[in-house]
């Protein structure tokens, strides 16, 4: 198992992170001299709010040892791609989610060995991701920044194929992580079946303060709803495939990876049912504007 997953999570990974360089243009980050306290927001809140909220949970609940890695893993990952389509799908801000995304992927590779290396401070234990600080740097840096600058140099140098093969790019690689979460599932299923319940509700509250800190950090950095559920999608939604690539490929934690798997399985339904209550209230808000 370890071998495929070892191949399989690279693959998904650069699928997955190509597509998002390939939605990048030189214009996105130009916005940033347009709206640097938005970006910054988007950038530096969840640094700065997403580890104390997983310590805080992880002190009150008390999970196992590998849960509690699982989830600290998760807070220091970058953006998911998917959050993109959550953004889309309610009528928010893409351009956003797409710029929040591929920068926050792109920091990752100082941000994760930093944030790991806090949390061993604090907690005055390893993590569990038991690879030198250097080299985590040097392998995401590879894993992360080089597929998402080939998307772009592609999109710059031949935006007709960016934009013919961006969409099935992304959807080959969400295809494919779906396809590894039901193998991960499958092959670790009494570890997964044993530790669902408290996984899950491990999940899901980490899914909801974090998209309520989204929110509230987006009462001060935006003046737009849309800005601001875009900015909630951000917090709450977390890179999975990222996490899994650290927590197998670099650190050899496959029960990490297990945790990571249901976090998504937890914060799918969470976010399509917030994406369907902005909906409603957009479309509320829009009625009794036209009355």
């Amino acid at each position: 198992m370890k071998l495929a997953v070892d191949v399989a999570i690279p693959s998904i990974t650069f699928l997955l992170l190509v597509a998002v360089g390939l939605d990048l243009t030189r214009e996105d980050f130009v916005r940033l001299g347009r709206q640097p306290g938005l970006i910054a927001a988007g950038l530096v809140g969840p640094l700065l709010l997403l580890p104390p909220i997983a310590l805080a949970l992880v002190l009150v609940a008390h999970p196992p040892p590998h849960l509690a890695a699982g989830l600290l893993l998760i807070a220091i990952c970058p953006v998911g791609g998917v959050s993109n389509t959550y953004s889309y799908l309610a009528g928010a801000s893409t351009a956003l989610s797409v710029t929040l995304t591929g920068l926050s992927c792109l920091l990752a590779t100082i941000t994760i060995p930093v944030l790991t290396a806090a949390f061993e401070s604090i907690l005055g234990r390893p993590l569990g991701l038991s690879v030198p600080v250097r080299l985590l740097f040097a392998q995401l840096l590879a894993v992360l920044a080089a597929p998402i600058s080939l998307g772009m140099v592609v999109r710059h140098r031949w935006p007709a194929v960016a934009a013919r093969h961006e969409r099935g790019l992304r959807q080959a690689g969400l295809g494919g992580l779906g396809l590894l979460i039901v193998f991960v599932v499958v092959n670790q299923g009494t570890e997964f079946v044993r530790y669902l319940a408290p996984s899950v509700l491990l999940s899901a509250a980490f899914v909801a303060v974090s998209g309520l800190a989204g929110l509230v950090v987006g009462r001060f950095a935006a003046r737009e709803r849309a800005d601001r559920f875009t900015l909630a999608v951000e917090f709450a939604t977390r890179n999975v495939a990222i996490a899994t690539a650290v927590a197998v490929t670099l650190a050899g934690r496959i029960e990490m990876a297990v945790f990571a798997t249901t976090y998504f399985l937890t914060e799918v339904p969470i976010m399509l049912a917030a994406v369907a209550l902005y909906r409603r209230v957009t479309r509320l808000h829009g009625d009794r504007s036209e009355r």
